[in-house]
């Protein structure tokens, strides 16, 4: 069943457009207090943000939804989406709430929602919370039992020590220089202190967001700056995030990007090596054969699933795994967090480089990627979807064949927005071009 508001990852889109309103959050905000308020304790919800000025807006509309429906309200102010989840499930909470639009433009907002285990709801929950929003309101509290509101302090502090502990004991920093870029986001305060306190010399940039700079030009998404300043000072490694934090992109100390593909297999490895990996790694259809090849020749297998951190979770549940991720940079530490972790996955890759004692240049690349090419294509929805025309469909296939079984296509609507995307890779990357290209051009005409 097709979902109304819910994306691949919770409520998106530009702020004060349908559906990222503040009437159509404020109904959220009462379906999901209703689906989540169970039993006779005090309910709680605990906010997080991250630095749009929207956010703002949305939170009042939150707060004002969840207290009417006699929930108390916890608001830590901007924060990484992981320690919602993580404040959640400490906490005790019966619903978790993270106001961001992750890597998307300051213009963008949206809504994640956790659960009172600290792990994103499933289709079927928010399939049953569409269906509350769009029915009469009911069940708010009486005046008695209207809920309250209050910001918690010292959450910040909470999560650094709860990341800190994810750092294997007798290990330290010292003596490494780290360029933090904390894209203008929710993680601008307390990432620097994370590596700092662990012992290495922090040099933080695009801490400064003023409501419309976040990831502008900066962050996991533009990682240039980040590389730049890595080579200009003398620094031993990059380490990106996004506007919430969730996902993790590093250079070497040359300047070279290490994705979410190598990083995995970094840390797979290490893990495996030690018998401390559980099951395979859960990755998406978009990692690259290159990992899926090199985790192989390890003896490590590998799943895929659709993409959306979401579902690398909750296969990863499924199949008792430890670790998964995307190429994206969402890596999933599935012994310390429900969620992807930036900061987290970060200090698993610099467990690694410690004890390796090599250079990230030695250590960060485990393996060469097939060459792969991803293009979108915009398409008219009032004219229907051009994946079901025969003339597409003939093409995809044609394309098919001819990477063979050393390549593979993936073609895939955004979950967002009008958009197709075509991705295709293989050995051969001019055949791997000419494949893409056919389809788009097929797509256009459709």
């Amino acid at each position: 069943m097709a979902r109304k508001y819910f994306g691949t990852d919770g409520i998106r889109g530009t702020a004060n457009i349908h559906p990222v309103t503040p009437d159509l959050v404020l109904r959220l905000a009462l379906a999901a207090g209703k689906k989540f308020t169970r039993g006779d304790h005090r309910h709680k919800v605990v906010i997080g943000k991250d630095t749009r000025l929207s956010g703002y807006m949305l939170e009042t509309a939150l707060v004002s939804g969840f207290v009417a429906m006699g929930m108390d309200v916890y608001q830590v102010g901007p924060m990484p989406t992981p320690a919602v989840a993580m404040l959640t499930q400490s906490m005790r909470c019966d619903l978790g709430v993270m106001i961001s639009a992750s890597h998307n433009p300051f213009e963008d907002n949206g809504i994640k929602l956790f659960g009172p285990d600290g792990f994103k709801l499933s289709d079927e929950t928010e399939l049953e919370i569409e269906a509350l929003m769009d029915a009469p309101i009911s069940g708010l509290a009486d005046p008695k039992s209207i809920g309250r509101a209050k910001r918690i302090d010292d959450a910040p502090g909470r999560y650094i020590e709860f990341v800190k502990k994810s750092f294997p004991a007798g290990l330290s920093l010292e003596g490494l220089r780290i360029v933090v870029d904390c894209a203008n986001g929710a993680a601008y305060k307390v990432a620097p202190a994370v590596f700092y306190e662990l012992g290495a010399e922090v040099i933080p940039i695009s801490v400064q967001p003023d409501g419309t700079n976040i990831n502008a030009m900066c962050g996991a998404t533009k990682p240039q700056k980040m590389c730049e300043t890595v080579v200009d000072k003398g620094a031993h490694l990059g380490v990106a995030l996004d506007g919430d934090a969730d996902r993790l992109i590093i250079c070497d100390e040359k300047g070279r990007v290490l994705d979410g593909d190598q990083l995995m297999g970094l840390v797979a490895k290490f893990l495996h090596t030690r018998d401390a990996l559980k099951g395979p790694l859960v990755a998406t259809v978009m990692s690259n054969l290159g990992l899926e090849r090199y985790l192989a020749k390890e003896g490590i297998g590998m799943l895929r699933t659709p993409v959306g951190d979401r579902y690398v979770v909750e296969n990863m549940r499924v199949h008792g795994c430890n670790l998964g991720g995307e190429q994206s940079g969402h890596l999933v530490v599935g012994d310390h967090a429900t969620t992807g972790d930036g900061i987290l996955a970060a200090l698993q890759v610099l467990a690694v480089l410690v004890q390796a004692q090599k250079p990230m240049s030695e250590v960060g690349r485990v393996f060469d990627p097939v060459p792969q090419l991803l293009k979108n294509i915009r398409f008219n929805e009032e004219k229907g979807m051009p994946l079901e025309v025969d003339s597409v469909k003939d093409v995809i296939t044609a394309g098919e064949a001819r990477l063979g079984e050393t390549g593979r296509v993936l073609i895939r609507k955004s979950g967002t927005e009008p958009l197709i995307r075509v991705m295709a890779e293989g050995d051969d990357g001019q055949l791997v071009e000419n494949v893409v290209d056919n389809i788009i051009e097929a797509i256009s005409k459709a």
